[in-house]
């Protein structure tokens, strides 16, 4: 014992320096994986939790594929507005996800006998002066030549009078419906101005439907309430609580007549609840959604079931639903044009509105807003 004591006093500095250099190692590695190692998953995935977390948008494309690989085409689809995602729980947020994921699906697949073509550009490249000037010139530039029309608020067909008027409805005797024939005429309008348009087809002796989500002397949202009184009853107004709706539903159901359900109805189901196959004389002034309802009666072949169609364009900003760069608006926008010239319309009047601004610029060879007149040229 005295010796060991003896021999641990001489080398004891020595012996205990080469003890702790022995344990350095083993006791960091333990200090790594008691202390480090646990929390090194947990911090891969408050990592992948944080890029889940932040701000996710899923765009909707109306931009067929072979489209997005064309010289100067854009990433995104042209004309359709990013979804930004609500942030929720995990297994909400990724419910939501796949609800996304659903829509876009869905517009992908066309629904119905029509597709919608974006258009090439009107340049080399993308250029807000040549997809302008293109169209301007279309629209300020009639298609077809009536040398009979009925002008506002008359019902007796007449030359075309030497003053533009706001519209013009094209009297050709083979565009007409027949005398012993019923006509049908919808007005989808908030802001009064489709007076005259009613008073000219209810004097034509058709059915009429105004259809106003505003109006409180309307049927009460729901459309089987008037059709019992106006139903052939020719020149008699009968007033909806109702609107268009652009998005077509994930699960379609037959729409019998008189049942909708909804204050919010797309043209094709707005018929087939009134028990119509065919609508004369349409007139839309539908304060910006004009793009992506003529997009919707596009896809869903509907615009082949409209013989006259009256509306206003509004070119003030993109529209609802509707997004991208100024370039790509306006791409959009005559690509819905072409798409309603394929389905067989021809512009017969165009009708120029107040001011000079165009997608919140100010521009010297356009107006903000345009009344366009149309004639379906294969009835």
């Amino acid at each position: 014992m005295r010796t060991c004591v003896r021999w641990w006093g001489r080398g004891g500095p020595l012996a205990r320096s080469g003890v702790l250099l022995l344990l350095i190692p083993p006791f960091l590695l333990a200090l790594q994986l008691l202390v480090v190692g646990p929390w090194l998953p947990r911090a891969t995935r408050v990592g992948v939790e944080e890029q889940e977390g932040a701000v996710a948008f899923s765009v909707i494309s109306i931009e067929p594929e072979k489209n997005s690989r064309q010289r100067g085409s854009p990433s995104r689809g042209p004309g359709l507005e990013e979804e930004e995602e609500v942030e929720v729980e995990d297994g909400g947020r990724r419910e939501g996800a796949r609800a996304f994921e659903d829509e876009n699906e869905m517009h992908s697949r066309q629904m119905g006998p029509g597709t919608l073509e974006v258009q090439p550009w009107a340049s080399d490249k993308p250029s807000f002066t040549a997809e302008l000037n293109r169209i301007v010139t279309y629209i300020a530039r009639a298609q077809l030549n009536c040398s009979r029309v009925l002008s506002p608020g008359q019902a007796q067909a007449s030359h075309p009078p030497a003053d533009s008027p706001h519209w013009l409805l094209c009297a050709e005797d083979w565009l007409l419906p027949a005398a012993d024939r019923p006509c049908v005429a919808y007005s989808f309008s908030m802001n009064g101005g489709d007076a005259d348009f009613l008073k000219t087809v209810s004097l034509l002796g058709c059915e009429v439907h105004s259809f106003d989500p505003s109006n409180s002397n309307a049927s009460g949202g729901h459309l089987g309430n008037s059709l019992a009184s106006n139903h052939g009853d020719g020149g008699v107004v009968s007033r909806h609580k109702m609107w268009l709706e652009w998005r077509a539903p994930r699960k379609r159901k037959h729409k019998t007549r008189g049942n909708l359900g909804s204050v919010s109805q797309t043209l094709a189901d707005i018929m087939a609840a009134l028990g119509h196959h065919t609508v004369h004389f349409l007139y839309a002034d539908l304060l910006s959604a004009e793009w992506r309802v003529f997009q919707n009666w596009i896809e869903l072949g509907t615009l082949q079931s409209v013989h006259h169609l009256v509306a206003t364009v509004h070119l003030q900003w993109a529209g609802f639903e509707v997004g991208g760069t100024n370039e790509e608006v306006l791409r959009y926008w005559f690509s819905v044009l072409q798409g309603l010239q394929i389905f067989g319309l021809k512009l017969v009047h165009s009708s120029a509105g107040e001011g000079h601004s165009v997608l919140k610029q100010t521009v010297s060879n356009a107006h903000s807003s345009y009344t366009l007149s149309w004639v379906n040229t294969r009835h």
